[in-house]
């Protein structure tokens, strides 16, 4: 996936982050449905925002930003900030 790509899907989490939030605080949805979602995007957007960060690097490092690879859900979510 290219940086381009990357950055699409981020968005795209973000608005249906967004999208879910207002549902919410229009009662469209029940907060459990939402929480779990909301969840699964937090996961998607970190592993997305990791894989940017790698190519960046790799690139920054002279290497191919192509050889970069999403990282497993539990690795990326175990990161200190």
């Amino acid at each position: 996936m290219r940086d381009n790509e990357i950055l699409s899907t981020i968005s795209a989490l973000v608005d249906e982050e967004h999208e879910l939030r207002s549902k919410l605080r229009n009662g469209e949805l029940a907060g459990d449905e939402e929480h779990e979602r909301v969840k699964q995007l937090e996961v998607a957007l970190d592993q997305c925002w990791d894989l940017l960060r790698q190519r960046r690097a790799r690139r920054g490092a002279g290497e191919d930003p192509d050889g970069a690879a999403a990282r497993p859900a539990d690795q990326v979510e175990n990161y200190r900030q």
